[in-house]
């Protein structure tokens, strides 16, 4: 604890951010470049160095949070960046798209506002980076054990560095065309350009790792080839059936998928295309939908200029305090938070009907009307806490394009891969796993959320290192060195 009366002294200061008409000018990330440094020091320094640092228990990864506050305080950053990898593949990613619950678990949190502990993460990351803190870390030997891991997203690339590490061969499948999965295709580049995800791949590809992109597991590579040809399979898929919306009017044209949406914008931000054919320019945009992935397309619609832009979220607003009786510390609380997005959709006005920023809470929608087969109109409804219609609360909200943004329940299926190797099914569509993160398929393992279903990106890298210590547990015979932060079984705090 470099200054014991930091957390008294020095009030929470966050990265700030470039102002939103700049901003939305570009797909850059939103943050002020060199706007961190200049206080994270200060602002790592109101770390009270906990006897029990619940920030711990809060993270899945079990990050060494007092420990790397404490050496950015007295910039260490060398030392910072090891205890920070010791724990975290890739905490530029987390760092960036976490909602950080260690924050909500700081003991700090009880009764003052939280030291920024996602800022910190970020700027070791970063720092590290600049610095070369970070070099490939190939085995020193091949253990002659090969391991073939089925999706790029935070989950297979953590799988697949932890196994590398560990002298397995490891080749990892890909059904796009660019490594990431997620963080490719479906984060939004004003959230976390790809560069930060290059440079992962480049160091992985340096310890060992190959990629195949272009390749569907269970079509172009079939299950029995998999199982014949690698001594261990990780499936790492994520969590891509998307959840439905099924009221009248649904077949209008102009309805699509959130996941549909946004891989056409970032296609757009990586050259691929000059133009979305779904852009959201001129149209009145609705989205259905009150999370990270709505508010993901809510950005990326004010950016392609959007005539409006509203996001309807079904539960109630709620406060800006944590109700303690509901909700205490240390469980990651509901709170009324203003995303980089919904602060752009505030400060433009470009949602007129809105609550407030571009939200419309506790609304439901009831039916889609249009013209010539296309939507123009969403109805909707205001619904209680029960989810229940309210009377009278009936409207509508001009509607040229539609994204739902519903949620997933489970891995998609489409490509046969879950009836090929023969896993079972939980009753939400994951795959069922045992305490080993074994499926019922000799040799085959699951792991993020294609087994967990959706979940954070801190609790996929989390399961990808788990399910690598227990792949290397199976391949070595019983023995592995690789840490497991997580079980298949465990969850996140709650009351």
């Amino acid at each position: 604890m470099a200054d014991p009366k930091g957390f008294l002294t020095t009030p929470r200061e966050e990265w700030p951010r470039r102002p939103a008409e700049e901003r939305i000018r570009d797909w850059d990330e939103v943050y002020v470049p060199g706007g961190l440094l200049p206080i994270v020091g200060a602002q790592a320094d109101r770390c009270m160095d906990c006897g029990i640092p619940f920030c711990h228990e809060a993270c899945p990864l079990g990050n060494l949070i007092p420990d790397w506050n404490d050496l950015v305080a007295r910039s260490d950053w060398r030392a910072a960046s090891e205890r920070l990898h010791a724990t975290n593949n890739f905490p530029e990613f987390t760092g960036r798209l976490c909602p950080a619950p260690c924050e909500a678990g700081c003991v700090l949190a009880i009764n003052q506002p939280a030291v920024t502990i996602k800022n910190v993460e970020c700027a070791i990351a970063d720092r590290a980076w600049e610095e070369g803190f970070t070099p490939p870390r190939p085995p020193d030997r091949l253990s002659g054990k090969t391991v073939a891991v089925i999706g790029s997203g935070p989950a297979g690339l953590a799988a697949a560095q932890q196994l590398s590490r560990a002298g397995h061969t490891v080749v990892v499948f890909e059904r796009d065309d660019r490594i990431g999965g997620l963080l490719r295709y479906g984060i939004p580049a004003f959230k976390m350009e790809k560069r930060h995800l290059e440079r992962r791949i480049g160091q992985m590809r340096a310890e060992g790792t190959k990629f195949r992109t272009s390749t569907v597991a269970g079509r172009d590579v079939g299950a029995a080839e998999l199982r014949g040809r690698y001594d261990a399979v990780v499936i790492a898929t994520g969590a891509t059936a998307w959840r439905e919306l099924d009221v009248p009017g649904r077949k209008l044209a102009g309805i699509h998928q959130a996941m549909e949406y946004l891989p056409l914008a970032n296609r757009v931000c990586e050259g691929d295309l000059e133009h979305s054919p779904l852009s959201a320019e001129g149209k009145h945009v609705v989205i259905v939908g009150g999370g990270d992935t709505g508010a993901d397309c809510l950005g990326t619609a004010v950016r392609e200029r959007a005539a409006s832009v509203t996001q309807l979220d079904i539960y109630a607003q709620p406060g800006a305090d944590r109700d303690e009786d509901v909700e205490p510390w240390p469980v990651y609380p509901r709170l009324y938070r203003l995303s980089a997005a919904h602060e752009e959709a505030r400060d433009l006005g470009s949602a007129p009907a809105a609550d407030a920023d571009a939200r419309l809470f506790a609304a439901s929608t009831l039916r889609f009307t249009g013209d010539d087969g296309h939507v123009r109109s969403l109805h909707l409804v205001g619904v209680d806490a029960g989810r229940r219609p309210l009377p009278g609360t009936e409207r509508s909200l001009p509607a040229d394009l539609v994204l739902l943004a519903l949620g997933f329940s489970g891995p998609g299926r489409e490509d046969g891969l879950v009836a090929g190797l023969g896993l079972e099914l939980e009753s939400r569509g994951t795959i069922a796993r045992d305490r080993e993160f074994a499926t019922g398929a000799p040799g085959v393992f699951a792991a993020g959320d294609a087994a967990r279903g959706q979940s954070l990106v801190v609790w996929a890298i989390a399961e990808g290192r788990a399910v690598a210590a227990a792949v290397d547990r199976h391949l070595s015979g019983g023995h592995t060195r690789l840490p497991a932060p997580v079980g298949p079984y465990d969850r996140p705090m709650k009351v």
